[in-house]
This record gives C-alpha cells, structure tokens and sequence, in this order.
C-alpha cells in the first residue's frame, strides 16, 4: 500500500476533505457537510482559523483532523488559548493504519508550539478510547434538562427538522432581533459572549436557524428546532442577559415540539432559571462525555466539571 504523508491541509484540499467527512460520518437533514460549514467553524470563528491536517496517499487525501480554535475565560479573568478537536475521519479503506493517532499527535506539536493551552472536546463512544490512550483525561458526562410536552410526544413522529416559526412561533429569528445582553462574570471555564462571538454563533451558521425569545431585548432565550429519533424537540442554545424563569415557561407553552431540552453546569443562574422554567434533569441520561488535555500548566483543575461553566451552544456545534 502507498505510505503515508501528514500534512497541513491546504484550500485545494476541501472537496476531498469534505468527501471522507461524508464517508466516514455521514450528515443528517440538519448536518449537511458543505463549503460554507466548513468555512463558518474553520476561517470565520473569532477565536481564530483552525489546526487542520490531512493524511494522504498517492496524492488522495484519505484522513482529516481539525482543531478549531476556542477561548475560556476562568473566574479570575484568565483567558486560556484552546482547542477543541473536531471534523476527524479517516477513509473506511485505509482503517487500522494509525492515521487518527499520527494526525491527533501531529496537531498536538502544532498546538503546543503554536501556545495552546488546553485541547478539550466531547468524543464519541467509538473515539473516546484512544484519546484517552493518547494522554487526555475525562473531565465527566453532560446530562439534559429537559421538558416533555406529552400531547406532542404522542403525536406521529416527524422525518424533517421543523422550521423556527414551526417548532416556537413566540421567537423572533436572532439576526433580526440583534439582543445586546450583558455578559455576566465566569464561575467556571467559560466562553466569553460578546457581541463578535454571538453573532457569529446564532447567525452566520449556513444551516441553523435560532430563535429569540425575550421580554426585552438584553436577556432571553436563545433556541433552535431540532429533530431526534423522530420526535421534534425545541433545543434551548442559550440564556443570555438576566436568566429569566418565565421566558422559559413562555417558551415551552409556545412550543409545537414534542419536548424542549438544553443544559446549563450546575451552580449557574441559566441552570437555575431553566429549572424554575419547567425544566429538570433526566435521570440516568448522559448526551456527551467531556475529555481534556492540558498542554501548559493550568490556574485551575480543568478535570473537575464543577469547574466548567457550560451551555448547550458550548458543547454543540452543527
């Protein structure tokens, strides 16, 4: 078989990058693997243009690895550089060669060289082994608050995400709202939500649409439609501004969706007001599994999930 080359990816590399993604992956109705997906997490993020590497053979790429550039802020004002691994596969004809591995430890040197501070990403089942074979560690599992609308979970199952105005016609689409909230301070790691990251976020994204929902303009809800295993579900991204209890009950009496589901850390005012909102933890359910690697002494144990403060827009990006 041809060797191996690890190289940095170039923009003649894309359509064959986007063709194993494909491959290797697959895409959903909501999860389309385009150019302009591509773009939006890789060269319009704010934190910066992303690590990517390719593998190839004879000239064919056969192998992919992302690390898209982030920033955490922690409770004293630190900003700490990061990266969050993402898009990685490997062509089905070319598995069980080490290119995941030599790819991950290519993009670690690069990161580290480059003054990364820490690499943290949520792997699959499937993946999850040989990251923390390769030196990362779990931080812990994110769980759902969530809640159900039983008339709806009864109704037929649905095979098409609905559209905004379907899933909540309350909302009002974000771009045209243009809500300037203010940030509150960090209890834990988190990302800083200013206007340049929010825009990005909830309203350059190719394919999803998010809502507002507000009784104001400096604090509401941030919300998308969704669809899994065939029930329609109002995802909430975020709550922004002043958490407020009764935008999420407004929220869910409005909903023509079958639940509403999202997650705040524990200890922060957004999971506070969801939960006065109607919304609870569902027991014994766990979306994803938080792992991190260090690459430079940490002011704060980055293992303890207590130490993280999270929402749904931080862990999900479509």
């Amino acid at each position: 078989m041809s060797e191996i080359e690890i190289r940095e990816a170039t923009t003649g590399d894309l359509d064959q990058i986007l063709d194993v993604l494909a491959l290797a992956l697959g895409e959903t109705s909501l999860l389309k693997r385009t150019p302009d997906l591509w773009r939006w997490k890789h060269e319009l993020n704010p934190h910066g243009h992303s690590i990517v590497l390719v593998a190839t053979s004879a000239g064919r790429v056969v192998g992919v690895r992302a690390f898209m550039k982030w920033a955490l802020q922690t409770v004293d004002g630190v900003s700490l550089s990061c990266v969050r691994p993402v898009d990685t596969a490997t062509h089905p004809e070319f598995s069980r060669r080490g290119i995941f591995r030599d790819l991950t430890m290519s993009a670690i040197e690069i990161a580290r060289a480059t003054g990364v501070d820490l690499v943290f990403n949520t792997p699959n089942e499937k993946s999850a082994p040989g990251y923390l074979n390769m030196g990362w560690r779990e931080v812990g599992t994110i769980g759902v608050l969530a809640r159900i609308k039983p008339f709806q979970m009864r109704r037929a199952r649905s095979s098409s995400v609905p559209s905004l105005s379907t899933a909540i016609p309350l909302a009002r689409p974000y771009e045209d709202t243009k809500p300037n909230p203010v940030a509150r301070e960090p209890r834990g790691l988190r990302t800083r939500r200013d206007q340049v990251y929010l825009k990005w976020r909830f309203t350059m994204h190719p394919t999803a649409r998010y809502g507002w929902v507000s009784e104001g303009n400096d604090s509401g809800l941030v919300c998308r439609g969704g669809l899994r295993r065939g029930r329609t579900e109002l995802v909430v991204s975020d709550l922004l501004g002043v958490p407020a209890a009764s935008i999420v009950r407004a929220s869910s009496r409005s909903t023509t969706c079958a639940y509403m589901a999202g997650w705040f850390s524990k200890g922060t005012p957004e999971r506070a007001a969801a939960m006065s909102g109607g919304m609870a933890p569902l027991p014994g359910v766990k979306t994803l599994r938080l792992v991190a690697l260090p690459l430079t002494d940490m002011p704060v144990n980055v293992h303890e999930l207590a130490n993280w403060d999270f929402a749904t827009s931080d862990m999900e990006l479509l």
